[in-house]
């Protein structure tokens, strides 16, 4: 059935016009968290390292939510190859400077050895109005939803195609190419199909099937099961961080927030209703504390476009500061940013080759597959798919919804990967068949749950005897030793340390230039969605 919605003249079209060479020249970019630890494993207490730059301006090191929690962010870059040669570098200029305060890297997504909510120190980004409005976004986050479940770690993908493919694939399905509003219809159906079919993501990639005790506290969660005295888990889970006990809009149902995908215009007007909208929990935590602090930044269903939790997003690059919303208003989808993905716990990126070459024939194929809105039914499916393969998607017995009817999620997997093979021979150049090598893996997987990363972890745990912590521990310890066996190149150092001076200066700069009212910056700001950076 999936097959059949790609049609055989689009893809004979689509091959004359050498799809490789455009998706060799698709831009490519990657995020990925990890949080600073101390030897111990345990979250690191100290302040983000001025050695690293600004968190606030620097632009490939910043900070999420918590000061302890690294972002390590590469340009969008041509060639999958030299984006992780870029987050490679990146990684050795951080652990190098780590090392001088006896840090490293935890290598999972699920954190361990955290010491309750008072010791996850929030992200501090200064005392300029943009600083002190990401950090009270963060102190929002911790009321709204707390402090623990914001310190999960994942990968953000994100992708362009190459401009040149949009006149080509206009052509190809009949359509009249209309500039940006053309990409953005095309890519909003692109998005509707990542999350109709996302979760594939999970099974395929997911590396969270347990979780150290200390993540719930005093609290004992009802629905896991014990590993080992010191480790929850679910027996064929594959990413407890994208289940229920990961990062989720929890209260969704009592505020009212879904966003709507059928159009970029209709995905505008629901993020920006949120943002306007009044939350009664939200009201009833109160703007203000009795000290005339703030708590959160407003007491509406978001406070920003941000906290919605969502596995994809378009989005368009900011300028200053920029509503997201604002920008996609203005000037359309400039990429899409697939947020589904786990720490791959096997690799020392986080991340591989094969992984983001399978993620580009996924994008690839979710352009081309027929995409119709998503029916209030079917986004209630959406949503139990991606849970139920999260939670059990290695269950050999495991079902998915699907128009409303039960389907097993391999039988379902495999239909969706055979239909990806001639997405793949696209994507492949006449020499090399690295899309199509790429997909087979995912196909071994599907096949095969043994061979998915989620697997692996439980096997290694199990044959060693070891808990969550003291695997993730030794990961994190090999790859701390791996990096300092590694130079890196003197010129990219030599760039770096230029950025982390630059981002310093930057921000110094920004501070010394007279702040207007912190309360009139931020009305600016969600009245016009777009205000100076002082």
């Amino acid at each position: 059935m999936t097959e059949s919605l790609l049609r055989q003249d689009l893809l004979i079209a689509l091959g004359k016009v050498g799809v490789s060479e455009i998706l060799n020249k698709s831009l490519t970019g990657i995020e990925k968290e990890s949080l600073r630890v101390s030897p111990d494993g345990s979250l690191s207490q100290s302040e983000h390292p001025q050695s690293l730059g600004s968190a606030l301006k620097h632009q490939w090191i910043t900070t999420d939510y918590s000061e302890a929690m690294l972002e390590l962010i590469t340009p969008p870059m041509e060639g999958i190859p030299q984006t992780l040669d870029f987050l490679r570098d990146l990684h050795l200029y951080v652990y190098a400077k780590l090392r001088e305060q006896d840090e490293f890297l935890w290598a999972t997504s699920m954190p361990c050895v955290l010491a309750g909510e008072t010791n996850i120190p929030i992200a501090e980004y200064g005392t300029s109005n943009p600083g002190r409005m990401k950090n009270l976004y963060r102190v929002g986050l911790g009321h709204r939803y707390g402090k623990v479940m914001q310190v999960i770690s994942g990968v953000h993908f994100n992708f362009s195609f190459e401009e040149s493919l949009w006149p080509l694939y206009a052509d190809a399905i009949g359509e009249s190419f209309s500039g940006q509003a053309f990409i953005d219809k095309h890519m909003m159906g692109m998005v509707r199909n990542i999350q109709r079919f996302g979760w594939l993501i999970p099974y395929l990639f997911g590396a969270s099937p347990a979780v150290c005790r200390s993540f719930f506290g005093e609290h004992q969660p009802s629905d896991l099961e014990s590993f080992d005295e010191g480790t929850y888990y679910l027996p064929y889970a594959t990413s407890l961080r994208m289940s229920d006990i990961g990062y989720q809009n929890q209260k969704e149902e009592l505020v009212g927030i879904k966003a709507n995908y059928d159009s970029l215009e209709s995905y505008i007007d629901s993020l920006a209703h949120a943002i306007a909208t009044p939350a009664e929990p939200w009201k009833e935590l109160g703007l203000r504390d009795e000290n005339g602090e703030y708590l959160q930044l407003n007491t509406n269903i978001l406070q920003i476009e941000n906290e919605y939790y969502s596995t994809v997003r378009p989005k368009q690059l900011l300028q200053n500061m920029e509503m997201p919303t604002v920008a996609l208003k203005q000037r359309g989808i400039r990429y899409v940013e697939l947020r589904s993905l786990d720490v791959n716990a096997f690799e020392p990126l986080g991340i591989n080759e094969s992984q983001l070459r399978f993620l580009q024939t996924f994008f690839l194929f979710c352009l081309l597959h027929e995409s119709p809105v998503i029916s209030p039914s079917e986004r209630q499916e959406i949503d139990e798919n991606l849970l139920i393969t999260s939670r059990n998607g290695r269950d050999p017995e495991c079902k998915l919804q699907q128009n409303g009817k039960e389907i097993p999620l391999r039988e379902w997997g495999m239909e969706l990967l055979d239909a990806m093979r001639p997405v793949a021979a696209l994507a492949d150049s006449e020499d090399e068949g690295l899309f199509t090598a790429a997909l087979e893996k995912q196909v071994d997987r599907m096949l095969d749950a043994d061979l998915t990363p989620s697997a692996r972890m439980l096997a290694e745990m199990r044959e060693y005897s070891e808990s969550f912590y003291a695997f993730a521990h030794a990961k994190s310890h090999e790859y701390y030793l791996s990096y300092e066996e590694q130079k890196l190149d003197e010129a990219r150092a030599a760039e770096f340390e230029q950025e982390t001076a630059d981002s310093l200066r930057r921000q110094l700069e920004l501070e010394t230039v007279k702040q207007e009212d912190f309360d009139q910056f931020l009305e600016a700001y969600f009245s016009t969605g777009l205000v100076s950076n002082t």
